[in-house]
């Protein structure tokens, strides 16, 4: 078998691999930050942090800080929906549910990404991702109904778990698809994700305080170290290698990570968490999975970056 040219390992294969491996690790760390501190200041810790390491990021890229008046609705837009309504459902969704759960719904983001697309940006779906959705949401339906089965007695909750995600990735895909449009992609990448991840931390920071009461400080090192790892590695470096592979390869084949990542924290919700799998959970995750290969398959995706990992 002959091996791949060095400079396409470097370029597309290894970045692969890392930020797939990083956004399949996230969901478990998620739930780790779930305790003393609210769950909404968990997220504004998350993003302040990550909004000053991606703008160290812009600026070794060779990107400019400075914006024109123009690209502050572009910011605004991003920071409410992508790093404030995404992220604030998800760390809610995984008081209810468990992470891996959570991830796999999170690998139907294509659809909505592809339907948003659809309507404002004229990218019109295939056949085969007609049926490859219909057999992913067939797929999940039997993961939530396993859910049930398991928890009897907690089904208002992980109903309240599968709504908040679903509100999560309802956020994810608007910004996908608004930061899909010729005018906002014509902004400097690196330097508009932290403008945005500011503007978002500023956001969650009011809400944290309005819903949640004043900081909450944990001063367990897990915790912290658990927010550094999220902010440095799954916000920063993440991004700064997953778009450059989008850009080389396309959103089409970029978006195979959507598939890998839930398959990866399912294995640590397994390991950690005591997820059980009887024979109608492994039917749904086979089902959801494969349709959602069966929908990316030959599909004109548009860049769906993971949204709350």
């Amino acid at each position: 078998m002959t091996s791949p040219p060095r400079s396409n390992f470097a370029a597309v294969i290894l970045p692969f691999i890392i930020f797939t491996g990083i956004w399949g690790s996230t969901w478990i760390v998620i739930r780790d930050q779930l305790g003393t501190v609210p769950p909404q200041w968990s997220v504004t810790y998350r993003f302040i942090i990550a909004a000053a390491a991606m703008a160290v990021v812009a600026r070794v890229k060779g990107e400019k800080l400075s914006f024109d008046s123009g690209a502050v609705k572009a910011v605004l837009f991003l920071g409410v929906f992508q790093f404030f309504v995404n992220f604030n459902a998800v760390y809610l969704a995984e008081r209810h549910i468990t992470s891996g759960l959570v991830a796999t719904v999170f690998a139907l983001l294509v659809i909505p990404n592809t339907l948003l697309g659809w309507a404002f940006l004229g990218q019109r779906p295939s056949h085969r991702f007609i049926w490859g959705s219909l057999a992913a949401v067939a797929g999940m339906s039997l993961l939530f109904v396993h859910e049930l089965q398991e928890h009897p007695g907690r089904s208002a909750a992980i109903l309240t778990g599968i709504g908040l995600t679903l509100v999560g990735m309802t956020g994810a895909s608007v910004a996908n698809v608004f930061q899909a449009r010729d005018k906002v992609r014509a902004y400097p990448l690196f330097a508009l994700l932290a403008w945005s991840m500011g503007m978002g931390a500023l956001i969650d920071a009011a809400f944290a305080f309005l819903f949640a009461g004043p900081p909450v400080i944990e001063y367990r090192i897990g915790y912290w170290a658990g927010v550094l790892y999220l902010a440095l590695f799954a916000s920063a470096l993440a991004f700064s290698l997953y778009f450059p592979v989008v850009r080389r390869i396309g959103p089409g084949k970029a978006a195979y990570s959507s598939v890998l990542v839930p398959i990866i924290a399912m294995g640590f919700s397994t390991a950690l968490e005591g997820y059980r799998w009887t024979p109608l959970a492994v039917a749904g995750a086979v089902l959801a999975l494969g349709g959602m290969l069966g929908a990316l398959s030959r599909s004109r995706s548009l860049v769906t970056a993971p949204a709350a990992d």
